[in-house]
């Protein structure tokens, strides 16, 4: 029997991915409130609002992009398809970090909301809280390395207790705390925040929203893309907006800002919903008020917990998708059976994030440092995103678009979205903030994109790939319609029908996957081969399962012959081929041969362009194809 090639299965229906996408947006809610009342004091609720109104812009074109390209990988997908490989991993590798910062200040901010439903303040205090972090990163990493579980329905569970939480205190709060004078309390625009300060605050305020990107990430999983990706990520995204703003003003009513700060941003920064709690403490009872404590306490780290799990869960997914097309290193974007993402992604999400949340607390715990940064990735992906949507208007005025941006103008003859338009330009203007204002932004962002440069130049001249990827190295214009790819057991069949479909898969064109089944000379050719023909009913099942979960058509064609490498020329001839895939194992090239003779026969005698991919010696081992594959193209 064949293994079962697997890769991310189509399960998200509408309200899995309305909880996904709630639960991960509002999340930030419980680190950002404080973070953005620090610096924009009074003016916090009108800087979210903003900011929010900002993040429903830009998702229009994340809709559109996602819905058109529905694969993993997010803004770095349709980057890539839109302009070229380097701007999509500059773009991918931007959102990786954003993906660690939003791990690490997850886990940093969980001890305290701990602490305070526990009543145990010590938790909070450094080094526990960076100690209880990082038993937190590793005990995710864990749980990932020993074996994929599906979140979703436990999502749904937390996203509707965050929910309801919230509600909760926006009710509670509104009724019990609101005061129009305690927002006007202590304020002067220009001075009580400076103007400095409100433009500090608005990049920070973009930490509000995280979660957009990982919402996109999960579009290849996703039932119905073109229908449910929209509709659930407007919906997750108006209602966290409200929500965001309202308890913004239930926080600021509860603290008003006194000699220039609120206690929002200094005592209460690290659990600012806790603080808010305690706010409510003086109006209930004491027995409600104890028991609200615990409740949001507990509610408010287990959100924690599962946005960190979710982190981990995009960053993965954003690897696999540049490790598959060549941009990470190629064990970045290899499935694995146990932990369905590779387990080397786990491993590095992992350590750069405890790498992160030991550094903050080397700093003096400064917190707004890593958010300065997150900004500085945001940005730039948000830019880049909507300049794709525009562009592939223009580069692919056909794709399909089961969702389109609103409110077009037309341009050269193609409608343009005004959206991505006016989005493109605020992105741009904010990022530029960001970078006058915020440290992190201005010096270790760069540094970030540089460190990916290197890291994009080392591997694409270890794979000999550094103009483009190995789908792009085919001739020119080359137009390939029909692909044949000969199946057969093991790792070497396995990668040659996932190529076969990642080449057709980018050009739009069907698969015909062949097995051959050798028949010894001494046999009737029709004779009865049971385990051979069990062989090419499972591998070409293998090939049908990978079309299918990838959009990609398959044909399935079993051919008896005396010689492999005839059977697939003269089905290749049948067929009207425009490609071969073939792939070679090392061991041939340990003998006078670099090739196989069914190899060298095709290469030979095929009436097509033949595909070859040579592994390295000692890749195929252990069954498991690591290393990268060297590529060889015959016109």
């Amino acid at each position: 029997m064949a293994r079962k090639l697997r890769g991310f299965e189509r399960v998200l229906d509408a309200p899995a991915l309305f909880s996904v996408a709630y639960g991960e947006i509002a999340s930030s809610l419980y680190f950002a409130l404080g973070i953005v009342a620090a610096y924009a004091l009074g003016f916090t609720p009108w800087v979210l609002l903003a900011a929010g109104a900002f993040f429903l812009l830009v998702a229009l074109s994340y809709a559109e992009g996602t819905a058109a390209i529905p694969a993993t990988g997010g803004a770095a997908t349709f980057v890539r398809r839109a302009f070229n490989d380097v701007l999509g991993f500059l773009t991918g590798w931007a959102l990786l970090l954003d993906y660690l910062i939003v791990i690490a200040l997850s886990t940093l901010f969980l001890p305290h909301y701990l602490g305070a439903a526990l009543d145990r303040p010590g938790l909070a205090d450094s080094p526990w809280d960076v100690v209880l972090a990082v038993a937190v990163i590793l005990a995710i990493a864990a749980t990932r390395l020993a074996r994929h579980s599906r979140l979703y329905t436990a999502g749904i569970v937390v996203a509707g207790l965050d929910l309801a939480t919230q509600l909760l205190l926006v009710v509670l709060g509104l009724a019990l705390l609101f005061s129009p004078d305690a927002l006007t309390t202590g304020l002067s625009l220009g001075t009580e925040p400076a103007w400095e300060e409100i433009a500090f605050a608005l990049p920070l305020a973009l930490l509000a929203y995280t979660g957009l990107e990982t919402v996109a990430n999960l579009a290849e999983e996703t039932r119905e893309p073109g229908r449910t990706l929209p509709r659930s990520l407007f919906s997750a995204i108006g209602l966290v907006v409200a929500i965001t703003a309202l308890i913004a003003v239930v926080g600021i009513s509860a603290f008003p800002v006194e000699n220039g700060s609120t206690a929002l941003g200094e005592e209460w920064l690290r659990a600012p919903i806790a603080g808010i709690v305690e706010a409510l403490g003086g109006p209930l009872p004491g027995w409600l008020a104890g028991g609200l404590r615990v409740y949001v306490g507990l509610t408010g780290a287990l959100v924690l917990f599962v946005a960190a799990t979710t982190s981990i869960s995009g960053f993965t997914r954003l690897a696999h998708s540049l490790g598959e097309h060549g941009q990470l290193p190629r064990a970045f974007g290899r499935l694995n059976r146990r932990t369905l993402v590779s387990p080397q992604a786990i491993a590095a999400a992992a350590a750069i994030s405890i790498a992160l949340v030991i550094g903050t607390g080397l700093i003096g715990d400064d917190v707004a440092f890593l958010a300065s940064l997150y900004s500085f990735g945001i940005l730039l992906a948000f830019t880049a995103a909507q300049l794709a949507v525009i562009r592939l208007r223009f580069t692919e005025p056909d794709l399909p678009r089961p969702f389109r941006a609103p409110l077009n103008v037309s341009i050269r003859g193609r409608d343009v979205p005004v959206p991505a338009i006016v989005g493109t330009g605020l992105a741009l203007a904010i990022w530029v903030v960001s970078l006058v204002t915020h440290p992190g932004a201005r010096y270790a962002g760069p540094i970030w994109l540089a460190l990916g440069a290197a890291v994009y130049i080392g591997v694409r001249r270890g794979r000999r790939l550094l103009e483009d990827q190995a789908v792009r190295e085919l001739p020119p214009g080359a137009d390939f319609r029909r692909i044949l790819v000969p199946m057969k057991l093991g790792p070497v069949g396995e990668e040659m029908a996932a190529t076969a479909i990642a080449l057709a898969k980018e050009r739009d064109a069907s698969v015909d996957a062949v097995y051959v089944i050798r028949v010894p000379l001494e046999l009737e050719l029709e004779a009865e081969l049971l385990d051979r023909q069990d062989q090419a009913a499972a591998s070409l099942a293998e090939a049908q399962l990978l079309g299918e979960e990838h959009g990609i058509a398959v044909e399935l064609v079993t051919v008896r012959s005396r010689s492999i490498g005839q059977a697939i020329v003269a089905e290749a001839t049948v067929r009207g081929s425009d490609l071969i895939v073939l792939g070679s194992a090392a061991r041939w090239r340990r003998q006078s041969a670099f090739f196989s003779p069914t190899v060298d026969y095709v290469l030979r005698n095929a009436p097509c362009e033949v595909l070859v991919v040579a592994f390295p010696q000692g890749v195929l081992d252990e069954g498991v194809i690591d290393g990268a594959p060297e590529s060889t193209l015959k016109a």
